[in-house]
């Protein structure tokens, strides 16, 4: 099996009000914590998905732009599915600091040949960290087609095509997914 990364970074940032990537935490802008991840995770591509390219990216990193009109972050997945040459994306968004290579590698262990995993937090999946198959493709397509852009529903429906399984996030793991959508969460 092989993996590209694709750290999602497409979001407005309306709740925060700044763009959540330049965000700095324990000295150092959240794009940096997480492309250091991700570049730790060793994958054979990295990218960025974005609806424009942001002006702190990197040279060296291809930036993914979503289709217009951007519809969230299924467009970013749908677009980077389509010109990956892997057979699974990783998938990280930029507002989860707490992520930790160890567990990315668990996931990695968890993938299987033409199956994904996608982490789940109860009865919820924890879409933005989480391995998609090549073939998630189509279903991503027939979803942004249908006006399904919800990546709970996108999630469950490849759970239900054997396209992903789960893994169950063990109590020690919920923290890592704590995200930053609002100025209180920086507290």
């Amino acid at each position: 099996m092989t993996f590209t990364a694709l750290l999602l970074v497409g979001g407005e940032s309306r709740r925060m009000g700044a763009d959540k990537a330049t965000l700095i935490l324990e000295g150092e802008n959240l794009w940096q914590k997480q492309l250091q991840l991700l570049r730790a995770f060793e994958p054979e591509a990295l990218w960025i998905s974005a609806r424009i390219r942001p002006v702190w990216c990197p040279l060296e990193i291809e930036v993914i732009f979503d289709e217009v009109p951007s519809r969230g972050p299924l467009s970013g997945i749908a677009a980077a599915l389509s010109r990956m040459q892997t057979t699974h994306l990783l998938t990280l968004a930029v507002d989860m600091p707490a992520m930790s290579l160890e567990f990315l590698r668990k996931l990695r262990n968890f993938a299987r040949p033409g199956c994904g995993v996608i982490p789940t937090n109860e009865k919820f999946f924890e879409p933005l960290a989480g391995i998609y198959p090549a073939a998630a493709l189509s279903p991503a397509i027939e979803s942004l087609k249908s006006n399904q852009l919800s990546l709970q529903s996108f999630a469950q429906k490849l759970c239900n095509a054997g396209l992903l399984q789960t893994c169950v996030l063990q109590e020690n793991e919920r923290a890592l997914f704590r995200n930053l959508n609002e100025p209180r969460d920086l507290l």
